[in-house]
C-alpha cells in the first residue's frame, strides 16, 4: 500500500480547502467594507410641491408617487409613507421620506417631507 501518495493527495486537498475558505472570507470582507444598503422605495421628490392640503386625493397621490412603501394610522388618520434610505460605510448616507395623512374623505389632511439632500 502506498501511503506516501495518499499523504500528498491529502495535503493537496487541505491546501485547496484552505484556499477556498480564505477566498470566501476575502469576498465577504470586500462586500462588507464596500457594500451599501438601500431600504424603502424611491419616489419622485420633485412632485411633492404638487400636493395640496385639502385638495389632493388618495388616488392622485397614488398616480404621482405609486403605491406607498408603508401604510399606517396616526392620530386616527390613515398615513402613507414613501421612503428611500441608503447607507454605506464609505459613502454619504442619503435619506428622504414623505409621510402623507388623509382625512376620512381620502383627501390629504397634512404631509411631511424630509431629506438629507439639501444645501444648508
Amino acid at each position: 500500500m502506498n501511503t506516501n501518495g495518499l499523504h500528498k493527495s491529502s495535503a493537496f486537498g487541505y491546501r485547496i480547502q484552505s484556499f477556498a475558505i480564505l477566498l470566501g472570507l476575502s469576498a465577504i470582507l470586500i462586500l462588507f467594507f464596500s457594500g451599501c444598503a438601500t431600504i424603502g422605495k424611491d419616489f419622485p421628490a420633485s412632485k411633492v410641491s404638487e400636493i395640496e392640503i385639502g385638495m389632493t386625493t388618495q388616488n392622485e397621490i397614488r398616480t404621482m408617487f405609486g403605491s406607498p412603501w408603508r401604510i399606517g394610522i396616526e392620530d386616527g388618520q390613515r398615513t402613507w409613507t414613501y421612503g428611500n434610505y441608503s447607507y454605506g460605510l464609505f459613502v454619504e448616507k442619503k435619506a428622504k421620506d414623505l409621510v402623507i395623512r388623509f382625512n376620512d374623505k381620502n383627501v390629504v389632511a397634512s404631509y411631511t417631507y424630509s431629506t438629507t439632500e439639501h444645501n444648508e
